[in-house]
């Protein structure tokens, strides 16, 4: 009876993955590896069958989606999705598709992987996409502010001149990690390891970039002047 309430409490303990893809041989394959690694896991073919499968499974700890999906694309998906919920979202793209990957982390992805792609290195990115937002949700809740500028880690709530910025769980984080330390430089190495953990190596050099880039058209939307600058070869700086 021990062994069956541990075991019970394992499965429950165990992340609950959403994978929405229209390959349904991919899904099965999937399905069937990571159920093996000790996930739960949720498919999902199309965008209106996704939907579906999140109001019947209920809260996800992660969602897989892949960009070239038919009918709506694993793009606008990611936006719609991102709309009503902070879960982490990893994107699946093509081969060297910088765009794809560029336009997933617009849209609110907070983490891509190029297909095809290795087994062992997907499970790492979910696990490590899994501790950011379980490490996020655990810490002590503050409220920072740099001049107009409000970033509320009870409320998980960014806002700027009263203005809420939607930001996304690793948008959060990369502001969370320069509002500690205004008006000084951040190395983009040191940013990265804090964002992206350790294995951030293994990151396109692009991805932290993408999410600055988006950052600054949240923060500069209706003629907001610039806070976050770069400086080249080293790093980021909030400076007004």
């Amino acid at each position: 009876m021990v062994l069956g309430r541990v075991a019970e409490s394992q499965r429950e303990e165990a992340p609950r993955v959403l994978i929405v893809d229209d390959d349904e041989a991919l899904l099965a394959a999937l399905d069937l590896a990571l159920t093996r690694r000790g996930f739960r896991i949720v498919t999902a073919r199309e965008a209106g069958e996704a939907f579906r499968r999140l109001e019947d499974a209920g809260q996800v700890d992660l969602i897989v989606l892949d960009v070239m999906m038919p009918g709506m694309d694993g793009v606008t998906l990611c936006r719609l999705l991102r709309d009503r919920t902070s879960t982490p979202m990893l994107m699946l793209t093509a081969r060297d598709a910088v765009a794809d990957r560029i336009a997933g982390l617009e849209a609110g992805a907070d983490d891509y992987l190029q297909k095809p792609f290795d087994l062992d290195e997907l499970v790492a990115r979910l696990l490590a996409l899994r501790r950011r937002a379980r490490r996020n949700r655990g810490s002590e809740g503050v409220e920072r502010t740099y001049e107009d500028l409000t970033l509320d880690s009870r409320t998980w709530s960014a806002r700027r001149a009263g203005r809420n910025l939607g930001l996304t769980p690793t948008e959060f984080r990369i502001m969370e990690q320069l509002l500690q330390s205004p008006e000084s430089v951040r190395k983009r190495e040191d940013l990265m390891r804090a964002i992206w953990g350790e294995n951030w190596v293994e990151a396109d050099s692009g991805t932290l970039e993408v999410h600055i880039a988006n950052l600054r058209q949240k923060l500069e939307r209706g003629g907001g002047s610039r806070l976050i600058h770069t400086i080249r070869g080293v790093g980021y700086v909030l400076k007004a």
